[in-house]
């Protein structure tokens, strides 16, 4: 029995670790599609323009395990937004309909 066990927590690792290294992010193929859609007209990585900065976004989702859908609800939905200087306006839809793309844009920006 507790041969068992630990067959099947060293496998529960194992397959855990190669499906993380599978996960992993294209940085440049996020900065990508955020050049691409003109994503940093308005946020940069560490600094606020007209909306967030990506590293203040990151901060806001820290730890909570609905950050991805909600990026990317954000990202696909266009909704309206409020900006830095207490402004609103909607938000642009990205371009893309890739799933794989728009995963990829929203784990790089909650991975700064």
């Amino acid at each position: 029995m507790k041969k068992q066990f630990i067959a099947s927590v060293a496998f529960i690792l194992v397959t855990g670790l190669f499906s993380t290294a599978h996960a992993a992010i294209d940085e440049e193929a996020a900065k990508a599609t955020g050049k691409r859609n003109d994503c940093f007209k308005c946020h940069a990585i560490d600094k606020t323009k007209k909306g967030p900065s990506y590293k203040k976004v990151a901060l806001k989702y820290k730890g909570n395990p609905e950050a991805e859908a909600k990026i990317i609800k954000h990202l696909t939905t266009g909704p309206k937004v409020k900006l830095e200087d207490g402004t609103e306006e909607n938000h642009k839809i990205i371009d893309t309909k890739d799933q794989s793309e728009i995963k990829n844009l929203a784990d790089w920006i909650l991975s700064l």
